[in-house]
């Protein structure tokens, strides 16, 4: 299926996210960093809102992504992290591929489609993820 995706260019279509939802209004308060970074940023994105970080992933989670969080009106960069905390690449490695594996598990989680800065993205209704994340992030920042 995935080749034939490749091949005639198709991507799975997400229904529209409903303005007057929780996810929504997450969204709506990272919304003006968020539209900064899809601006400069050409790669898909999937953005997982949560009531203090909305959850960048950039690409095609969860082979090929980056990460980047919005926390304060703010972007943070998962690498800028590494390198200020000086995690070595083993480590940074490890905590990428929880990061995968935490994406992985958010499978069956509602997704959206939204548009922010002219171009669709995709909103994911995911608590557990966005926790996982905070977790992972914590690891690296202790």
């Amino acid at each position: 299926m995935a080749i034939l995706e490749k091949l005639f260019g198709g991507k799975k279509e997400y229904p529209p996210l409903d303005p007057s939802s929780q996810i929504a209004r997450r969204l709506e308060s990272a919304r003006a960093p968020l539209e900064d970074f899809a601006r400069k940023v050409q790669d898909p994105l999937e953005v997982v809102p949560t009531d203090r970080k909305a959850w960048v992933f950039i690409g095609k989670p969860p082979k090929n992504f980056g990460v980047v969080w919005i926390e304060d009106g703010k972007v943070n960069n998962f690498k800028a992290l590494a390198e200020e905390k000086n995690i070595s690449p083993m480590a940074f490695q490890v905590m990428s591929d929880s990061m995968r594996e935490a994406y992985e598990r958010s499978g069956s989680a509602e997704r959206k489609a939204a548009m922010v800065a002219n171009r669709k993205i995709i909103v994911t209704a995911s608590d557990s993820l966005g926790q996982e994340m905070d977790r992972i992030i914590r690891q690296a920042d202790s």
